[in-house]
C-alpha cells in the first residue's frame, strides 16, 4: 500500500493493518522528512488518544493529516504507534 499526498509517496508498506476502513501503516514505513508532529489530539472511546502528524511536501502542508495512536486501548494494542491517513491524502496499492 501507498499513501500519496501532493503527488509524492509519504508511506509505503506490504504490511499495513486495516481498522474501521483506514490502512494504519507501521512507523518504520512513514517517510520522516515529510511528517512535522502536530499539537492536534483527539479521543477515540475504544482506541484511546490520537495524536496528529502535518504533513510538508513540495512547499506545502496538510493540516493534522495523519494520526497515530502512540498509547492504545488493550482492544487496539496492534495499531500502537501506526499512522493512518485522510484530508486528500490517497491510499492505493
Amino acid at each position: 500500500m501507498k499513501a500519496i499526498w501532493n503527488n509524492t509517496v509519504v508511506a509505503e508498506s506490504d504490511e499495513t493493518l486495516v481498522v474501521e476502513n483506514n490502512h494504519y501503516f507501521p512507523p518504520e514505513s512513514i517517510k520522516k522528512e515529510y511528517f512535522e508532529e502536530s499539537g492536534t489530539h483527539t479521543v477515540c472511546p475504544w482506541k484511546g488518544q490520537a495524536s496528529y502528524y502535518n504533513l510538508a511536501v513540495n512547499g506545502e502542508e496538510n493540516k493534522d493529516a495523519a494520526w497515530y495512536y502512540p498509547e492504545t486501548s488493550d482492544l487496539a494494542r496492534q495499531i500502537k504507534g501506526y499512522v493512518a491517513f485522510w484530508k486528500g491524502v490517497e491510499v492505493v496499492e
